[in-house]
């Protein structure tokens, strides 16, 4: 089977995993920086090239496309899925998941538990803002942020409006969010890998940083889930139309609450903690469903 890794570097850790476990079952595979790909669009004759040359016909695609560039990286993805090669992850569940207004719209729709979060555009009554969501400490968020960039904590109802007043003031789009005392500064990854948790771990943020993420100086260990918290993830990424998923959690008072989903989530952090072939886990998925087309082309 010929498999391309859609990634920019292939020193990440990430990506050498899925190509090693790859490799490791047999698979003839490739990455290809999905921003020296361009398309061409034409009636009934859809095509990519990488550095100037046609890709060669892919079985798969498993595309790690990141925030900055998920527009350009997701016309990629769509192109390939145009031209019947299986994606790993679907574009439109990348789009979905990368707009975070979008995405936690699309969870409450599902019923799935979230923390209380609000959406203004200069919103003359900030204080009324505040109180629908708690009252301070109060999380607000870029909608643009990644890796617990662009997230504070206002610990006061004057630096919460002082930070909102900033963001309108520079047109930035932000979401307000209710802060979960309980989890303490600690959030939960599960990994979800076709319809099952796979691996999850808690992450702890280090002394005095509320945030959580792994970038920000965080450490990550092995967890076992509750059902309820199996269920909150695999309901978050099927809601989203992910395959393969980390789905962040706050653990609170009131049961599992979804932060967010990511389309792209990082192999290093869950497979130091769980001690779990993640990767191997992902390619079992990619041959499982190459395997259903086959048997669909041939009639079988």
């Amino acid at each position: 089977m010929r498999i391309a890794i859609l990634s920019r570097n292939t020193n990440l850790y990430s990506t050498k995993r899925l190509v090693e476990a790859a490799r490791q079952r047999g698979h003839d595979v490739s990455v290809l920086d999905h921003l020296k790909c361009y398309v061409v669009i034409e009636r009934g004759n859809p095509v990519i090239y990488y550095n100037g040359k046609v890709v060669p016909k892919m079985d798969a695609i498993i595309p790690r496309i990141g925030n900055s560039v998920t527009l350009y990286g997701t016309a990629i993805v769509r192109q390939f899925e145009i031209m019947q090669v299986f994606s790993a992850v679907k574009s439109l569940a990348i789009v979905r998941s990368r707009d975070k207004l979008r995405s936690l719209q699309i969870l409450s729709k599902a019923g799935v538990g979230l923390p209380k979060t609000a959406f203004a555009n200069h919103p003359r009554d900030i204080d009324g803002v505040l109180s629908q969501v708690g009252g301070t400490p109060v999380v607000i968020k870029l909608l643009e942020g990644t890796q617990g960039i662009g997230v504070m904590l206002a610990e006061s109802r004057k630096a919460a409006k002082s930070i909102i007043e900033a963001f309108y003031g520079m047109k930035a789009d932000i979401l307000i969010q209710e802060f979960i005392r309980e989890s303490a500064g600690a959030d939960i990854r599960a990994f979800v890998v076709d319809g099952k948790v796979v691996g999850a771990m808690k992450r702890q943020g280090k002394e005095g940083e509320f945030r959580s993420n792994l970038h920000r100086g965080g450490n990550g260990v092995v967890i076992k889930l509750s059902k309820q918290e199996k269920e909150t993830a695999l309901a978050a990424a099927n809601a989203l139309g992910l395959s393969v998923a980390g789905v962040d959690m706050l653990q609170s008072n009131r049961g599992p609450l979804v932060m967010e989903v990511n389309s792209s989530p990082g192999l290093q952090g869950i497979e130091t903690a769980t001690q779990i072939d993640i990767a191997g886990k992902i390619i079992q998925y990619v041959e499982k469903n190459i395997r259903v087309n086959v048997k669909d082309k041939v009639g079988v």
